[in-house]
């Protein structure tokens, strides 16, 4: 009995027309994604607006002439919604811009009216980027950009997770009706102090507390009062420190992503420390103030029985504190805090009903909880909105920039007086504009730093020592393509000129995934995977014709031998393929930085190798000798 080996009758060594159109249809693509890195990017201005302030005529023309009296060439002028961009031939021209349109700028709006950073734009054409089409981005290495070191406050995050204790031991003895002589209050040195009347009260409040905060340590004290005092014990400061780092961190890194900066790596150093490296972003002052921002929300309820006039006079009750309105007017409000910004999961900004810009706020379970219970207790009772920011200014000393301690600022934005019980679900109003409201609503939803930081190292790194990187790593890449595509052709004749049209589609597809991918990001390490993979990457072409060249002498027909080398050679290829693609993947898992670049290029590298050294190079074969009588072949 014979078994049809060609069940589709077609001739051996042909595809259907089908793989060729996907095939040509992948080589445009790759083609088209790859072309805006030949044209590189051009060195910029971006002149954007702030809080209110709008792109007009007037600011493009404020800037064009600023340019042309001070003689600075530039290519040309981008005006669109969101910035205006200036694109200049050379660094040297960007920065003699920089501060000249800056200044006049400033001068003609106002210093808060507009931010003039300098950038790199992509210098492809309209119809490239009509397509999406964009450069691969680039690390600090090879494109340069900003490095920061950053140190998180730590007295500030144990300060402010002691006086989230305090709110929730007043709310426990309350609703545990226990009572105590004096407000819980945070002592200066750290640790939260709890005085009562008789010790009985004291032992059973000491108890319960303990039974339910055990991430704190907790002592009675020898006095002659009946008291017991509540504190981080060393190993537990050291808990919160690493949750603050971890914490910040990636806020740190959710934050830089909604605003719009460059792919950030961010990553921990030391215990207190953080690294934040922002490749091409070459304006420091705005890439500090977009990390350093420190934005959250505080709800406190007003203490309407005692006159805030008594207050101003000096008569402040030891549970209340004032704090000032946007406008100036004070407010005495209880220091008791019913829910903070921790709470806060989701923020959009939005208008009421009469078309003034609000914030809805989504709070976690445990914070719709605490507002539920809070609201109940005090409907037709005022309740503030308190909003904090730490801010950190930097003095010279030595010619150096240091940071001074950060000095927090309240301010209330909003007092509305509670009609019903709040959930987890509500809005503030009271906010001055709508750019104000997105802004604090982009803010609070990337989340609140959950301590101040502050900026101990700040470095550079200049285009120049970039473009070097880039030289050297594209040399490396060339001498190793010459080397590879040069044996080939000598060792294999048609068939590695086949390998080496493969190849170099490879690297055209490599070049395009890492455009495609958002995240994506070229380094100097990542360089070093592409030369890799341009060396294994004909690896999969010469198991294939060596299997060829094994089934010739052993006396195959050319044709079938054509089809057994492809065939019996794909499980050997997928094998040592799949075992190197795990390695990248656990060296991106594990790896930070320079390793992470390293692997996401060879993974990339791994996978378009695969699909043009088995796909795309018998496609070729295949149009060379598929279907035909052939009595030798140049292998």
């Amino acid at each position: 009995m014979l078994l049809n080996a060609n069940p589709t009758n077609r001739p051996i060594n042909t595809y259907p027309m089908w793989k060729y159109i996907m095939i040509v249809m992948v080589l445009v693509l790759g083609v088209l994604y790859a072309l805006p890195n030949l044209y590189g990017e051009d060195p910029s201005l971006q002149i954007s607006p702030q809080r209110d302030a709008v792109i007009n005529s007037e600011l493009e023309s404020t800037v064009v002439t600023v340019l042309e009296q001070s003689e600075i060439p530039y290519i040309k002028l981008e005006r669109n919604e969101s910035a205006i961009i200036v694109r200049f031939p050379d660094t040297d021209s960007q920065l003699s811009a920089h501060h000249t349109v800056q200044e006049a700028v400033h001068d003609a709006f106002g210093d808060d009216s507009f931010t003039v950073a300098m950038n790199l734009a992509p210098a492809a054409p309209d119809w490239l980027r009509s397509f999406g089409a964009d450069p691969m981005k680039l690390g600090l290495d090879l494109r340069g950009g900003i490095h920061f070191l950053m140190e998180v406050d730590m007295s500030t995050a144990i300060e402010k997770r002691e006086n989230t204790f305090v709110s929730e031991f007043k709310d426990e003895l309350r609703n545990q009706k226990l009572r105590y002589i004096r407000p819980i209050s945070r002592e200066d040195n750290g640790g939260i102090t709890v005085r009562f009347r008789d010790e009985e009260s004291r032992d059973k409040a000491y108890d319960y507390l303990r039974s339910r905060y055990q991430e704190l340590t907790f002592a009675t004290e020898d006095t002659d009062t009946y008291d017991f005092k509540a504190f981080f014990s060393d190993i537990q400061i050291r808990t919160v420190r690493d949750e603050a780092v971890r914490q910040n961190i990636t806020t740190l890194r959710n934050r830089v992503n909604q605003l719009g900066v460059a792919e950030p790596q961010i990553q921990r150093q030391g215990a207190e420390r953080i690294v934040v490296q922002l490749p091409g972003v070459q304006d420091s002052a705005q890439a500090k103030k977009i990390l350093s921002a420190t934005a959250s929300l505080e709800f406190r309820m007003v203490n309407e029985d005692r006159d805030v006039r008594d207050a101003l006079r000096g008569r402040v009750p030891r549970n209340s504190e004032i704090l000032y309105e946007q406008d100036g007017t004070p407010q005495l409000l209880y220091k008791d805090v019913i829910v903070t910004g921790d709470h806060i999961v989701n923020a959009n900004s939005g208008v009421d009903e009469n078309g003034l810009p609000q914030v809805n706020i989504v709070l976690d379970g445990k914070g719709g909880n605490k507002m539920s219970n809070s609201s109940r207790r005090n409907i037709q009772k005022l309740m503030a909105t308190v909003f904090i920011e730490y801010e950190t200014k930097y003095v010279k000393e030595n010619g150096k920039l240091v940071p001074l301690p950060p000095v927090k600022k309240e301010s209330v934005i909003n007092v509305a007086r509670i009609q019903s019980t709040l959930g987890n679900r509500f809005r503030i109003t009271g906010i001055d504009s709508q750019k104000r409201a997105h802004e604090l609503a982009l803010l609070l939803r990337a989340g609140a730093l959950t301590a101040p930081i502050q900026i101990v190292e700040e470095r550079t790194i200049g285009p120049s020592l970039g473009k070097e990187n880039i030289e050297l790593g594209m040399l490396s890449i060339q001498i190793g393509m010459a080397a590879v595509l040069l044996f080939m052709i000598v060792y294999y004749r048609v068939f590695g000129l086949v390998a080496n049209v493969a190849l170099v589609t490879n690297l055209v597809l490599i070049v395009a995934v890492m455009s495609l991918i958002p995240g994506a990001t070229l380094t100097l390490p990542g360089m070093a995977g592409i030369v890799l993979t341009v060396g294994m990457a004909v690896d999969a072409n010469v198991l294939i014709f060596e299997r060829i060249r094994e089934e010739i002498r052993g006396g195959t027909s050319i044709q079938q031998a054509i089809h057994n080398g492809y065939d019996k050679a794909l499980s050997t290829i997928a094998d040592a393929n799949i075992t190197t693609l795990v390695a990248a993947i656990i060296l991106f898992a594990v790896g930070t930085g320079p390793i992470k670049g390293f692997a996401v290029t060879l993974s990339i590298g791994i996978l378009t190798s695969m699909f043009t050294a088995i796909v795309g190079s018998r496609a070729i074969v295949n149009l060379i000798y598929g279907g035909k009588r052939v009595k030798k072949i140049a292998i």
